[in-house]
């Protein structure tokens, strides 16, 4: 038996100093090592850390093959029966470390790929069978050291492709653009092709209908929303008025109810009255004057928006339904229907009254004609793009900056003086 392991171990050598003869053994050996083993994680976190440091990784590498053959001319100049014995004696060494390791050994890259030439080579040369290699290879699988094999010879073959071939990929910038579209209209695949088109992006209908389908949005039918009050009150916001009563206490606890207008385009407010009895006749008379208003300058209004408040008398209603103005009652319990007069009482109750104490009914009409004065002439509005609801010519920028005082100090204006 040993003198057959030592013909075997022969042939090995001659195999092993064949193959380092051979250009393309050193490179296989640094692709093997520099490539991680699928399936091991361990070998995979050893990898990214082995290429952080790649110049100590090419001198171990050749330290390992340096080693090896050293090993292999020490091994040539040794007598025959010397080699058997020490054959012998490190089979009886592995076969007493197999029984006693608990855990399997773990190799380095280096060591992998001279198992991997050296048992290729024996199983080539002998004919053996993976479960005779199995009484020579002890620390491993035989199966495990094929693999390593196959990996090495797949290695070698592998190469990127500059030209994978298939249509390139869309660019993100249309691919966007084309939710864009679909996402702000209830336009099909065929309407925003087309629109694409007038843009100079020539894109198919079922590329599309891809882009839509990958993005989880569904076709035109089931895309449709239902029409919203704020889409309409967006649309129309330039032919409506709204208006609508709030209170105020006076000094000696006295209600006053105000009555005022908005413009829902321009925001601009118009302050018609103030009275402690709001009756039937004044309400009404209020209204009259608002058209004559809206007639003096030249105001074309096609709807008046206010709740069901009971002091909207059905003759204030006639006033404005007689000049071809359609009134519109909000539900029930909806301030948002109305939210801009809602908004805007907020604001003059924050900015104006809640800081006054108001006398009398004379009081708080000059009180909130001032305001809406300031209000619709020189303040910058969040709903018009910090514009100012009754327009003014473009803003001076040079002349020096002025504060004026709005009712008594508790606003404060800025404007800039003419040079």
């Amino acid at each position: 038996m040993a003198f057959q392991l030592q013909g075997e171990i022969r042939d090995c050598h001659q195999a092993f100093a064949r193959m380092v003869k051979k250009p393309h053994f050193v490179p296989i050996m640094l692709l093997f090592y520099f490539c991680s083993v699928p399936g091991h994680p361990r070998l995979q976190s050893q990898s990214s850390s082995i290429r952080e440091s790649a110049g100590s990784m090419v001198w171990f590498m050749v330290m390992q093959v340096v080693s090896t053959l050293l090993e292999y001319v020490r091994l040539k100049w040794k007598p025959e029966q010397v080699k058997d014995l020490e054959i012998l004696l490190l089979r009886r060494q592995l076969a007493i470390m197999e029984r006693r390791l608990e855990k399997p050994m773990r190799l380095s890259r280096s060591e992998k790929l001279i198992l991997a030439i050296l048992a290729v080579k024996l199983k080539a040369k002998t004919g053996m069978s993976i479960k005779a290699l199995g009484e020579v290879i002890r620390i491993v699988q035989p199966q495990t050291v094929i693999k390593w094999h196959r990996e090495l010879v797949r290695r070698k073959w592998t190469f990127r492709h500059e030209h994978a071939g298939g249509r390139p990929r869309l660019d993100p910038a249309i691919e966007a653009l084309v939710v864009r579209l679909a996402g702000e209209s209830d336009w099909g695949y065929g309407k925003i092709q087309g629109e694409l088109l007038k843009l100079g992006f020539k894109l198919s209908r079922e590329t599309v209908a891809n882009i839509l389908r990958r993005q989880g949005l569904p076709p035109a039918l089931k895309r449709q929303p239902s029409l919203t009050w704020r889409h309409l009150m967006s649309h129309y916001k330039d032919q409506l008025l709204a208006c609508d009563f709030f209170t105020s206490e006076t000094l000696f606890l006295k209600t006053v109810y105000v009555l005022v207008f908005i413009e829902l385009g321009t925001r601009r407010v118009y302050f018609a009255g103030c009275t402690a009895h709001p009756n039937n006749g004044w309400v009404t008379q209020q209204a009259r004057q608002m058209m004559w208003e809206l007639e003096a300058q030249g105001k074309h209004i096609h709807a008046l928006i206010h709740d069901n408040d009971r002091k909207f008398t059905s003759a204030f209603d006639t006033v404005f339904s007689a000049e071809s103005i359609h009134v519109i009652h909000t539900p029930l319990r909806a301030p948002n229907a109305n939210a801009s007069m809602e908004h805007w009482v907020r604001s003059v109750r924050e900015e104006c009254l809640d800081k006054v104490l108001i006398l009398n009914e004379t009081h708080l009409r000059r009180v909130m004609r001032e305001y809406i004065n300031y209000y619709n002439t020189a303040r910058p509005h969040q709903g018009l793009n910090q514009q100012i609801p009754i327009a003014q010519f473009p803003p001076d920028t040079n002349g020096t900056i002025s504060r004026r005082n709005v009712l008594g100090g508790i606003i404060h204006d800025y404007y800039r003086k003419a040079a």
